[in-house]
């Protein structure tokens, strides 16, 4: 079972982008702990060194389900602001969803441009002698991969071929995933009536 999900800041402030960042260590951590199989879609860099907007992670596993029950939804970070030293607010949101409702994108290899080219640098007499070195272009979505890590043609086509599909595949889940950014409430407090994660301190 294959589960798209997203960690989000949502319309938060550079706090929660931090928030963002620590959690996905420690969700990765408990899916490696629960043998889900997980692969990072896309990241969206934060304002800071070591912050995330957002993450876009694929998911698999027969048990996916039962290890998102206490994951999904809004999450609270209790803390002081390591960015502002004097702000008075000590409760920060992020949120966790599912990214439901997306078509199945299907990537064809007609819609990928190949070009061929020496490889560039040191690597022996026949790396820059012959056309090893491979560039693809997905065209539907203009992302582009230049693969020069082996001293064979074959070899480099089929590492960019791996790298353009996912390269490709992570341009339309991240402009479907925006669709649910700012679905995170940024309310002055951990409500009680949630079953949602808390997080205390600098720590996690």
């Amino acid at each position: 079972m294959e589960k798209l999900i997203q960690i989000t800041s949502g319309r938060g402030p550079l706090e929660c982008q931090w928030v963002v960042a620590k959690v996905l260590k420690v969700f990765l951590e408990e899916a490696k702990n629960n043998k889900i199989d997980y692969e990072i879609i896309h990241r969206e860099n934060g304002d800071e060194n070591l912050t995330l907007k957002s993450v876009t992670l694929l998911l698999k596993s027969k048990n996916v389900n039962e290890f998102l029950k206490n994951w999904l939804g809004s999450i609270c970070w209790i803390g002081r602001s390591t960015f502002r030293k004097l702000h008075k607010r000590s409760n920060w949101f992020i949120g966790i969803f599912e990214l439901e409702g997306l078509e199945k994108i299907n990537f064809n290899e007609k819609d990928i441009q190949f070009q061929t080219t020496r490889s560039q640098g040191s690597g022996g007499q026949n790396v820059n002698k012959v056309n090893t070195a491979v560039r693809a272009t997905h065209v539907p979505t203009g992302q582009s991969v230049f693969v020069q890590d082996s001293r064979s043609q074959l070899e480099n086509k089929k590492t960019v071929d791996y790298k353009i599909e996912r390269k490709s595949l992570g341009t339309e889940y991240y402009s479907a995933s925006k669709k649910n950014a700012g679905n995170v409430e940024q309310s002055s407090e951990c409500s009680a009536r949630k079953p949602d994660p808390y997080f205390f301190g600098n720590r996690f």
